[in-house]
């Protein structure tokens, strides 16, 4: 893996127009949304609607932003892990005599390096949000926002390798697309929602993600949540990553050009 290749990775990810806006419309542009549509509640009736901001809007926004930009990075984790395929340009890469390893292993930091900036500009529009507040409503506390963001940073990174290594072991990036946001959506939101979900559910990928959060964005979130121990949330987060990148890299070096 050089640097030429994640170079070429980060080009041919961030020159896809439609890939960059929509996952634009999905982070920045939704927290602007966001907050346009709380300042003009509260503009229109700041009796009922008197906080703007505020921790509580900060741990709601994030919840919601977090939806949001695990489907951007599932589609940039796609595109990156069969987009090649789907031009015809993955015969390309072969012939030139370049390790199919170092191909798969260059999508990696050249993907990370187009969806952790977008993430992170929506994640500061939304914690400037947070502190535009009238009267004496709390606000994030640093600590807060700096152990927020680095968690917020790592899940999205978790998601996109796992879109990362689906999309390389299949081949298809709608089929990735699909079945992901299946998960992200429906599957885990429905675990997340029981207050008995069982052993099986310590395996689902978004709860264990969800209990490395800090302890204040729990505050009020579904009780599947804090499920399980750190321990067992660590591993398993170790486990989906492993299988994740480990198949798309063995199918990477496997498949026929």
């Amino acid at each position: 893996m050089s640097v030429r290749l994640i170079r070429a990775e980060v080009v041919k990810l961030s020159t896809r127009r439609g890939l960059m806006a929509a996952s634009l419309l999905l982070t920045v542009v939704a927290t602007v949304v966001f907050a346009l549509i709380l300042l003009v509640l509260h503009w229109t009736d700041p009796t009922k609607h008197r906080i703007v901001g505020g921790i509580n809007h900060f741990n709601n926004g994030l919840y919601s932003l977090t939806q949001l930009a695990t489907m951007a990075a599932i589609l940039i984790g796609a595109t990156a892990g069969a987009g090649d395929l789907a031009a015809g340009f993955f015969r390309s890469l072969v012939v030139t005599g370049r390790p199919r390893g170092s191909l798969f292993g260059a999508r990696i930091p050249g993907g990370l390096a187009v969806v952790l900036p977008i993430a992170a500009a929506a994640y500061v529009l939304l914690a400037l949000f947070s502190f535009v507040v009238p009267g004496d409503a709390s606000t994030p506390s640093t600590t807060l926002l700096v152990e927020a963001a680095l968690w917020f940073q790592l899940y999205i990174a978790v998601m996109f390798l796992l879109s990362l290594g689906l999309a390389s072991l299949l081949g298809s990036r709608a089929t990735t697309i699909g079945i992901l946001a299946g998960l992200q959506l429906l599957v885990t939101p429905l675990v997340q929602g029981l207050h008995n979900p069982g052993v099986g559910a310590d395996s689902v990928l978004g709860l264990a993600l969800w209990r490395l959060a800090p302890r204040e964005l729990l505050n009020g979130a579904p009780p599947g949540h804090l499920g399980e121990s750190l321990a067992v949330a660590l591993v398993v987060i170790a486990v989906w990553m492993a299988a994740a990148v480990g198949l798309g890299a063995w199918r990477t070096v496997t498949r026929d050009a």
